[in-house]
Protein backbone atom coordinates (compact mmCIF):
# COMPACT_ATOMS: atom_id res chain seq x y z
CA UNK A 1 0.00 0.00 0.00
CA UNK A 2 1.65 3.67 -1.29
CA UNK A 3 1.76 6.01 1.53
CA UNK A 4 3.02 9.44 1.88
CA UNK A 5 5.90 8.58 4.08
CA UNK A 6 5.02 10.88 7.27
CA UNK A 7 7.88 10.64 9.73
CA UNK A 8 6.34 9.57 13.42
CA UNK A 9 7.61 13.53 14.51
CA UNK A 10 5.29 15.02 12.06
CA UNK A 11 2.25 12.84 12.75
CA UNK A 12 3.03 14.39 16.48
CA UNK A 13 2.76 17.81 14.72
CA UNK A 14 -0.04 17.07 12.47
CA UNK A 15 -2.27 15.68 15.63
CA UNK A 16 -1.43 18.42 17.64
CA UNK A 17 -2.17 21.09 14.61
CA UNK A 18 -5.75 19.41 14.03
CA UNK A 19 -6.05 19.22 17.97
CA UNK A 20 -5.72 22.64 18.63
CA UNK A 21 -7.95 23.30 15.55
CA UNK A 22 -10.83 21.71 16.86
CA UNK A 23 -10.44 23.03 20.84
CA UNK A 24 -10.42 26.08 18.99
CA UNK A 25 -13.22 25.59 16.35
CA UNK A 26 -15.51 24.19 18.53
CA UNK A 27 -14.88 26.21 22.04
CA UNK A 28 -14.45 29.55 19.73
CA UNK A 29 -17.04 28.53 17.12
CA UNK A 30 -19.88 28.29 19.80
CA UNK A 31 -19.39 31.31 21.55
CA UNK A 32 -19.25 33.02 18.08
CA UNK A 33 -22.21 31.35 16.87
CA UNK A 34 -24.46 29.63 19.63
CA UNK A 35 -23.43 31.62 22.95
CA UNK A 36 -26.92 34.02 22.04
CA UNK A 37 -29.17 33.34 19.24
CA UNK A 38 -31.34 36.47 19.09
CA UNK A 39 -35.01 35.91 17.91
CA UNK A 40 -37.56 37.52 15.61
CA UNK A 41 -39.03 39.10 19.12
CA UNK A 42 -35.46 40.11 20.45
CA UNK A 43 -35.51 36.94 22.72
CA UNK A 44 -31.91 35.46 23.31
CA UNK A 45 -32.13 31.48 22.59
CA UNK A 46 -28.37 30.50 23.03
CA UNK A 47 -26.37 28.27 24.86
CA UNK A 48 -24.78 31.01 27.34
CA UNK A 49 -21.77 30.66 29.63
CA UNK A 50 -22.94 27.04 30.74
CA UNK A 51 -23.04 25.72 26.93
CA UNK A 52 -19.36 27.78 25.84
CA UNK A 53 -17.65 25.98 28.75
CA UNK A 54 -18.94 22.74 27.69
CA UNK A 55 -18.09 23.19 24.49
CA UNK A 56 -14.64 24.32 25.49
CA UNK A 57 -14.38 20.97 27.83
CA UNK A 58 -15.67 18.47 24.66
CA UNK A 59 -13.30 19.26 22.73
CA UNK A 60 -10.70 18.19 24.86
CA UNK A 61 -12.33 15.63 25.83
CA UNK A 62 -12.86 14.09 22.40
CA UNK A 63 -9.52 15.67 21.14
CA UNK A 64 -7.80 13.60 23.75
CA UNK A 65 -9.43 10.06 22.84
CA UNK A 66 -8.73 11.21 19.14
CA UNK A 67 -5.07 12.51 18.86
CA UNK A 68 -3.56 11.34 22.29
CA UNK A 69 -2.18 7.78 21.63
CA UNK A 70 -0.19 9.79 18.77
CA UNK A 71 1.08 13.60 20.17
CA UNK A 72 -0.06 13.52 23.90
CA UNK A 73 -2.85 15.64 22.96
CA UNK A 74 -1.31 18.78 24.60
CA UNK A 75 -3.46 21.39 22.00
CA UNK A 76 -1.69 24.14 23.86
CA UNK A 77 1.15 25.82 24.36
CA UNK A 78 0.93 26.54 28.42
CA UNK A 79 0.46 22.28 28.57
CA UNK A 80 3.59 21.35 26.66
CA UNK A 81 5.59 23.76 28.57
CA UNK A 82 4.13 22.45 32.32
CA UNK A 83 4.70 18.73 30.90
CA UNK A 84 8.31 19.85 30.12
CA UNK A 85 8.70 21.39 33.71
CA UNK A 86 7.37 17.95 35.13
CA UNK A 87 9.56 15.80 33.10
CA UNK A 88 7.37 14.23 30.94
CA UNK A 89 7.46 15.99 28.16
CA UNK A 90 11.11 16.50 25.60
CA UNK A 91 12.62 20.13 25.19
CA UNK A 92 13.65 19.40 21.59
CA UNK A 93 9.75 19.07 20.66
CA UNK A 94 8.60 22.12 22.64
CA UNK A 95 9.33 24.39 19.51
CA UNK A 96 7.47 22.36 16.76
CA UNK A 97 4.65 21.46 19.19
CA UNK A 98 4.18 25.22 19.60
CA UNK A 99 4.39 25.93 16.31
CA UNK A 100 2.04 23.37 15.29
CA UNK A 101 -0.66 24.77 17.62
CA UNK A 102 -0.66 28.02 17.38
CA UNK A 103 -1.00 27.21 13.76
CA UNK A 104 -3.84 24.93 14.35
CA UNK A 105 -5.40 27.94 16.39
CA UNK A 106 -5.30 30.79 13.76
CA UNK A 107 -6.49 28.07 10.92
CA UNK A 108 -9.17 27.78 12.69
CA UNK A 109 -9.92 31.32 13.38
CA UNK A 110 -9.34 32.23 9.69
CA UNK A 111 -12.39 29.20 8.93
CA UNK A 112 -14.67 31.30 11.57
CA UNK A 113 -13.95 34.30 10.11
CA UNK A 114 -14.79 32.78 6.51
CA UNK A 115 -18.11 31.15 8.23
CA UNK A 116 -19.15 34.47 10.38
CA UNK A 117 -18.67 36.81 7.22
CA UNK A 118 -18.34 40.18 8.66
CA UNK A 119 -17.41 40.07 12.11
CA UNK A 120 -18.07 43.36 14.92
CA UNK A 121 -14.86 43.89 16.32
CA UNK A 122 -16.69 46.59 18.96
CA UNK A 123 -17.19 45.70 22.43
CA UNK A 124 -15.09 44.22 24.97
CA UNK A 125 -14.55 40.58 23.80
CA UNK A 126 -15.10 40.13 19.96
CA UNK A 127 -15.13 37.03 18.15
CA UNK A 128 -14.13 35.16 21.75
CA UNK A 129 -11.22 37.15 22.12
CA UNK A 130 -9.70 37.38 25.94
CA UNK A 131 -8.31 40.52 27.40
CA UNK A 132 -8.33 42.17 30.68
CA UNK A 133 -9.37 45.86 31.71
CA UNK A 134 -11.63 47.65 29.21
CA UNK A 135 -11.57 44.10 27.36
CA UNK A 136 -12.22 41.97 30.45
CA UNK A 137 -15.71 40.98 29.99
CA UNK A 138 -16.81 42.31 33.52
CA UNK A 139 -14.20 44.76 33.72
CA UNK A 140 -12.03 42.98 35.91
CA UNK A 141 -8.12 44.63 36.21
CA UNK A 142 -5.24 43.40 34.92
CA UNK A 143 -3.69 42.19 38.20
CA UNK A 144 -6.76 40.17 38.61
CA UNK A 145 -6.96 38.84 35.09
CA UNK A 146 -2.92 37.49 35.88
CA UNK A 147 -3.67 35.68 38.98
CA UNK A 148 -6.92 33.96 37.60
CA UNK A 149 -4.70 32.71 34.87
CA UNK A 150 -2.22 31.30 36.54
CA UNK A 151 -3.85 30.19 39.37
CA UNK A 152 -6.36 28.50 36.87
CA UNK A 153 -3.70 27.19 34.64
CA UNK A 154 -1.63 25.82 37.17
CA UNK A 155 -4.84 23.61 38.65
CA UNK A 156 -5.49 22.43 34.56
CA UNK A 157 -1.67 21.18 34.85
CA UNK A 158 -1.94 19.67 38.33
CA UNK A 159 -5.53 17.43 36.95
CA UNK A 160 -3.19 16.75 33.52
CA UNK A 161 0.13 15.25 35.77
CA UNK A 162 -2.25 14.00 38.21
CA UNK A 163 -4.81 11.93 36.05
CA UNK A 164 -1.82 10.85 33.41
CA UNK A 165 0.29 9.90 36.86
CA UNK A 166 1.42 6.01 36.31
CA UNK A 167 -0.48 5.66 39.70
CA UNK A 168 -3.65 6.98 38.40
CA UNK A 169 -6.63 5.08 36.89
CA UNK A 170 -5.93 3.96 33.36
CA UNK A 171 -8.37 5.29 30.52
CA UNK A 172 -10.29 8.19 32.71
CA UNK A 173 -7.87 11.10 32.41
CA UNK A 174 -9.22 12.28 28.83
CA UNK A 175 -12.91 12.82 30.39
CA UNK A 176 -11.39 13.84 34.02
CA UNK A 177 -9.21 16.81 31.70
CA UNK A 178 -12.18 17.70 29.91
CA UNK A 179 -14.34 18.58 32.47
CA UNK A 180 -11.58 20.57 34.62
CA UNK A 181 -11.39 23.04 31.46
CA UNK A 182 -15.03 23.07 31.50
CA UNK A 183 -14.76 24.65 35.00
CA UNK A 184 -12.37 26.69 34.48
CA UNK A 185 -14.31 28.30 31.78
CA UNK A 186 -17.20 28.62 34.23
CA UNK A 187 -14.80 29.97 36.52
CA UNK A 188 -13.40 32.78 34.33
CA UNK A 189 -15.60 33.50 31.44
CA UNK A 190 -16.63 36.75 33.25
CA UNK A 191 -12.80 37.65 34.12
CA UNK A 192 -10.67 37.31 31.09
CA UNK A 193 -13.24 35.58 29.14
CA UNK A 194 -11.10 32.01 29.56
CA UNK A 195 -8.15 31.63 27.81
CA UNK A 196 -5.25 29.39 30.19
CA UNK A 197 -4.30 28.50 26.40
CA UNK A 198 -1.79 30.95 24.89
CA UNK A 199 -2.80 29.69 21.18
CA UNK A 200 -6.39 29.97 21.53
CA UNK A 201 -6.06 33.58 22.67
CA UNK A 202 -3.50 34.43 19.62
CA UNK A 203 -5.94 33.04 17.11
CA UNK A 204 -9.18 35.28 17.55
CA UNK A 205 -7.10 38.13 18.61
CA UNK A 206 -5.06 38.19 14.98
CA UNK A 207 -8.10 38.06 13.02
CA UNK A 208 -9.68 41.08 15.35
CA UNK A 209 -6.58 42.83 14.76
CA UNK A 210 -6.89 42.45 10.48
CA UNK A 211 -10.47 43.53 11.02
CA UNK A 212 -9.55 46.58 12.37
CA UNK A 213 -9.13 46.37 16.20
CA UNK A 214 -5.60 45.73 17.17
CA UNK A 215 -6.26 46.50 21.22
CA UNK A 216 -6.89 42.41 21.79
CA UNK A 217 -3.42 41.38 19.89
CA UNK A 218 -1.90 43.98 22.29
CA UNK A 219 -3.12 42.33 24.96
CA UNK A 220 -2.53 38.98 23.99
CA UNK A 221 1.19 39.01 26.00
CA UNK A 222 -0.64 37.76 28.93
CA UNK A 223 -2.29 35.16 27.97
CA UNK A 224 0.74 33.83 27.13
CA UNK A 225 2.82 34.60 29.82
CA UNK A 226 0.56 33.91 32.59
CA UNK A 227 -0.72 30.79 31.44
CA UNK A 228 2.80 29.68 30.96
CA UNK A 229 4.07 30.96 33.81
CA UNK A 230 1.13 28.82 36.37
CA UNK A 231 2.03 25.42 34.12
CA UNK A 232 5.65 25.59 34.64
CA UNK A 233 5.20 26.48 38.65
CA UNK A 234 2.90 23.41 38.24
CA UNK A 235 5.39 20.95 36.09
CA UNK A 236 7.90 21.98 39.31
CA UNK A 237 5.75 21.45 42.01
CA UNK A 238 4.20 18.00 40.72
CA UNK A 239 7.80 16.84 40.38
CA UNK A 240 9.08 17.30 43.26
CA UNK A 241 6.07 17.18 45.92
CA UNK A 242 3.83 14.63 44.31
CA UNK A 243 5.55 12.24 41.28
CA UNK A 244 7.01 8.86 42.91
CA UNK A 245 10.24 8.18 42.76
CA UNK A 246 11.08 5.54 39.86
CA UNK A 247 13.94 4.25 39.07
CA UNK A 248 13.57 5.40 35.12
CA UNK A 249 12.09 8.44 33.88
CA UNK A 250 8.17 8.97 33.58
CA UNK A 251 7.50 8.32 29.87
CA UNK A 252 6.14 10.72 27.71
CA UNK A 253 2.64 12.08 29.01
CA UNK A 254 -0.96 10.94 26.47
CA UNK A 255 -3.67 12.88 27.71
CA UNK A 256 -6.12 9.54 26.66
CA UNK A 257 -4.74 7.31 29.28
Amino acid sequence: MWTLGVTENMKKYIAEFLGTFWLTFGGCGSAVFAAAVPTGDNNQLGIGFLGVSLAFGLTVFTGAYAFGHISGGHFNPAVSFGLWAGKRFSSSDLAPYIGAQVGGAIVASIVLWLIKGTIDVSGSNPFATNGFGEHSPLGYPFFSCLIAEFVLTFIFLIVILGTTDRRAPAGFAGGAIGLCLTLIHLISIPITNTSVNPARSTGPALIVAINGNAALLGQVWLFWLAPIAGAIAAGYVYLNFLEQAYDEAAPETDLSE
